[in-house]
């Protein structure tokens, strides 16, 4: 009873701040300060394998990332929460970026696992925990706070080793997780350039994400525990790729925001390790193989695959909106997103649809082609859901407001 009383004053209490964040927010479109976090540090080394830290790899990429921000965008501020090998709070990695009043969070990590098989690169959003595999990451990366003093008090009691605790996390569906999927799906798209395996975006209750007041991504770049993927991670001339992809994403979701181009650098690939090639590539043939017989005679499996998602999920989206065969330009009030599909019912909205854009369902309501009428039903939207926004799609697609409302005013 104790547990559903605070959930339920909690959700009161972030209402009350969403609609304060959406006011601040609506003052300031566009990416000008930009916090970035180096997971661990000082006593916290992270994952390790041998004498190599995860503390080690996640400043180094930090730093570069952002020295190519500095060098490329003279109108954003970096801010590190560690620039040397120093231990800081999760609580106060937060405070650093909301007290510098941040329009953006990235936090890089690098993964574990128990089992030296799990390769490849993910980005999280604040989230729920959608999978076992999903809170295990959450589960050791919130462990470090048990380095910090008084972190019962600091975190309101949280056990990071309790499942139950991470209950909470569910609340946390607010207005930044659109703009947080939308740029975890940047990273990750970067990262296939490298030829690094996608292993895509995830909601999780990630501690260090948990208060700040901006969109906020934790992105994990590869594995410690896998051999071949350490001495990857390890080398310079990767970590400066790793700082590219994540630079050229960050330049494409600034340029969405304010409705323009930037610049993206050129990304090199690691030539091909030729002594595991042979089995690598019969193994990786023969799960490609198995998964598309599988998804011939299960659909429910192939929705968890790339193919399907851009494929049949963006015909859908298509279709429900019978917009792709001209150039029109709705306008829609988003009231949700998220990585997983949910049920339309439970809306208090009339016509909700059900949209796959950036990789994350997007649930909308009140289409219209007046950006009038769109801010109009906005406002009332917003009585139910604090977090509600208006969008813009052409032919199926989303593009800035910006450019939305100057294509409808000509």
């Amino acid at each position: 009873m104790r547990l559903v009383l605070r959930i339920f004053l909690l959700f009161i209490v972030l209402t009350i701040e969403w609609i304060d964040l959406l006011c601040a927010q609506g003052k300031n479109l566009g990416v000008h300060t930009v916090v970035i976090d180096a997971g661990h540090g000082g006593k916290d080394p992270g994952a390790v394998y041998k004498t190599i830290y995860e503390k080690d790899i996640t400043l180094s990429v930090a730093l570069k990332l952002g020295t190519l921000i500095k060098e490329n965008f003279d109108d954003v501020k970096v801010i590190y929460t560690r620039s040397t090998d120093e231990f800081i709070e999760l609580h106060k990695r937060a405070k650093i970026a909301n007290d510098a009043k941040a329009d953006l969070f990235i936090c890089i990590h690098v993964n574990s696992n128990k089992k030296p098989d799990p390769y490849g690169a993910e980005t999280y959003v604040m989230g729920l925990n959608k999978t076992q595999s999903n809170l295990d990451v959450a589960m050791t990366e919130n462990a470090v706070i048990l380095k910090e003093e008084d972190y019962q008090k600091q975190y309101e009691g949280f056990d990071p080793h309790s499942p139950e605790a991470y209950i909470i996390f569910s609340l946390y569906q607010n207005a930044y997780l659109d703009l947080g999927l939308t740029l975890s799906s940047y990273i990750q798209e970067e990262y296939k350039k490298m030829n690094r395996e996608n292993r895509g975006v995830k909601q999780a209750g990630f501690l260090v994400l948990w208060k700040t007041t901006m969109p906020s991504v934790l992105t994990e770049i590869g594995f410690i525990t896998n051999t071949d993927e350490v001495l990857y991670l390890t080398k310079e001339k990767n970590q400066w790729n790793y700082a590219k992809a994540i630079f050229n994403a960050f330049s494409k979701y600034k340029g969405q925001l304010e409705g323009k181009k930037y610049k993206e650098l050129t990304i090199s690939k690691e030539p091909e390790n030729n002594e595991k090639d042979s089995t690598e590539k019969q193994m990786n043939v023969s799960v490609k193989d198995t998964v598309k017989h599988l998804s011939d005679k299960i659909p429910a499996l192939y929705k968890d695959t790339a193919q399907h998602v851009d494929n049949t999920f963006q015909q859908h989206a298509e279709k429900l909106l019978n917009i792709t065969s001209c150039d029109s330009i709705y306008f829609f009030v988003q009231l949700a997103s998220s990585v997983k599909p949910m049920n339309k019912s439970q809306f208090i909205a009339e016509n909700v649809e059900e949209l796959f854009l950036d990789n994350a369902y997007k649930y909308v309501c009140c289409r219209t082609k007046s950006f009038q009428k769109s801010v109009d039903s906005q406002k009332e939207m917003k009585k139910k859901y604090a977090g509600a926004f208006v969008i813009a799609l052409k032919s199926g697609k989303k593009i800035p407001i910006n450019d939305a409302i100057k294509q409808t005013n000509k």
